[in-house]
């Protein structure tokens, strides 16, 4: 009696689903465990990245006093005691400098109220009081609960403060090895990748040590520029607390840039205004020239050897940067930036111009032009 015939051929299991299917599920884990790791110590990797660039910033320094001898552990101690005693100086300076201007604007509180609510009074016709204002600020239900929300967030305010502080030690720590260790470090990424390929990581590696280093020390410099201009007006004016006010115009102009004059000098305007209206117009005047001259004469020659990028580029860089890593994104987005387009203008092949591409040249004879910069 014949056997009873199997399973017709097409109706069959394919050999390799079951283990194609295994081999999906594995991936998808090995996904989802690689993405919950990466959440997990993204915080972790923003210091290593911010570390990494302070450790760039510093180099030229470090470098500087190894080739004379010096052993680089120790140089890089030196360059970290010098920043630290300049820093730890310039705080306790400003800090005590703010602190007798911050006590005399308390005290003077009162008064800037009254001329403020007297200009709106006179602008507005109104008949606003500072008792009326204060009485209804008193009791007013935000306040209230801003008080009681401020009473109950004391400890995360702590657990915030000692966060900031372990993670400012995280960096410090990454960043000193980095630069003590930085040689050792190119050695070591140099040696898994191939002879044709470690000369082009090492001229990344030059350029980005230039291009962080130029712009940090640009920045530095024309915030010096900016706080002495800005003082000389303020102290011309008469506005108070100058020096507080041209420091914060300094810092704030130069490290958010292209928009940071204008937000910097919205402070020194309403200081301005409660002395004087007029006042407030001058400085509105003065940020509006004094950035034409920086983005035009000064920043021009000052950056044109260390991050010369188009305005535009730098602008939309730091938004770019703000919307990845906050804060952080932008102050590293502008030389992140420009040691890409240095390196991409070291190795990207560029033509000469054929004719007629030039739109400047449609009403004159076609010929071949050769832009500034193209080679």
């Amino acid at each position: 009696m014949p056997s009873p015939a199997g399973p017709p051929a097409e109706a069959r299991m394919p050999r390799w689903l079951p283990r194609a299917v295994i081999l999906v599920l594995a991936l998808v884990a090995c996904f989802q465990l690689g993405s919950w790791a990466f959440h997990q110590l993204i915080g972790l990797l923003v210091n290593i990245l911010i570390a990494f660039f302070l450790a760039l910033a510093i180099e030229p320094a470090v470098a500087r006093m190894a080739a004379r001898g010096m052993r680089r552990g120790f140089a890089t101690f030196l360059v970290y005691l010098g920043v630290l005693v300049a820093t730890a100086g310039f705080v306790a300076l400003l800090g005590s400098m703010l602190a007798g201007q911050i006590v005399d604007m308390v005290e003077g509180f009162p008064k800037y109220l009254d001329s403020v609510i007297g200009s709106i009074n006179d602008t507005f016709h109104t008949e606003l009081s500072r008792l009326s204002i204060q009485d209804s600020l008193l009791h007013s239900d935000w306040l209230q609960k801003y008080v009681q929300n401020s009473a109950t967030g004391v400890l995360d305010v702590s657990a915030t403060v000692l966060g900031g502080l372990f993670r400012l030690l995280t960096i410090g720590l990454f960043s000193f090895y980095f630069a003590a260790d930085g040689p050792r470090l190119r050695r070591a990424l140099c040696s898994v990748l191939p002879p044709g390929k470690q000369s082009e990581v090492l001229r990344a590696w030059e350029i980005a040590v230039a291009k962080t280093g130029g712009y940090l020390y640009s920045r530095g410099l024309m915030a010096l520029i900016s706080g002495i201009a800005h003082y000389i007006l303020f102290a011309f004016l008469g506005v108070p607390y100058a020096p507080a006010l041209a420091v914060w115009v300094g810092l704030v102009s130069q490290f958010i840039p292209t928009i940071g004059t204008y937000l910097a000098g919205a402070l020194p305007m309403l200081i301005a205004f409660t002395i004087d209206p007029w006042y407030a117009l001058y400085v509105l005047g003065f940020v509006v020239v004094y950035q034409q001259f920086e983005n035009y004469v000064l920043q021009p020659k000052l950056t044109s050897r260390t991050v010369d990028i188009h305005p535009a580029v730098a602008f939309g860089s730091v938004i770019a940067g703000t919307a990845l890593l906050g804060a952080v994104g932008a102050l590293i987005a502008i030389p992140a930036v420009a040691t890409l387009q240095a390196f991409l203008g070291a190795y990207v092949k560029r033509y000469e111009l054929t004719e007629g591409a030039d739109a400047s040249t449609s009403s004159r004879p076609r010929r071949r032009v050769r832009l500034p910069g193209l080679r």
